[in-house]
């Protein structure tokens, strides 16, 4: 699996997903359009400018094609630095594509980045990201609030247990 950052040339898988019901919880669905599509990556690229880090996007290597973004963000107005994941193609869903992605990204959020924590905010309905948060170790804190009132915080595994 490469994890490169967004580029222009991913523009044609991820257009399809944020206008398609699969985006429902990260903002998109069939009433979005192409320009929201493009919004979408343009808030990908420079979210590295702004903050110096930012969501990678996934490309296996046997297939050479991106298959969805996944990683270190902070936009406004979330309360804490969130690890966070979309896979666009519905062809690499269940192929442990994500978990391997976040396993690489926590340990480089937490090393390279200097974090000492990390949350994930997930929609109480998106049962597919919940199972990945628990694979991933991640427990749910209820003290913690998220950007939207329908966020569910699942705190994941600290430096300590990530990089031992």
């Amino acid at each position: 699996l490469i994890l490169r950052a967004p580029q222009a040339s991913d523009f044609e898988v991820l257009a399809p997903f944020v206008m398609s019901e699969r985006a429902t919880f990260v903002g998109g669905g069939s009433e979005k359009d192409i320009g929201q599509a493009w919004r979408v990556l343009a808030i990908l690229s420079g979210h590295w400018h702004l903050r110096g880090y930012g969501v990678f996007v996934a490309v296996p290597k046997e297939t050479g094609s991106p298959i969805g973004s996944l990683g270190p963000w902070h936009p406004e107005p979330c309360p804490e630095k969130e690890l966070s994941w979309t896979i666009w193609d519905a062809d690499a869903e269940g192929k442990a594509y994500a978990f391997e992605a976040m396993t690489e990204i926590r340990r480089h959020c937490y090393g390279d980045l200097g974090w000492t924590t990390a949350v994930s905010y997930i929609d109480a309905k998106n049962t597919r990201s919940i199972a990945l948060a628990l694979k991933l170790g991640c427990t749910i804190d209820a003290d913690a609030n998220g950007p939207h009132p329908e966020d569910i915080v699942y705190r994941h595994p600290g430096p300590s247990e990530v990089l031992a």
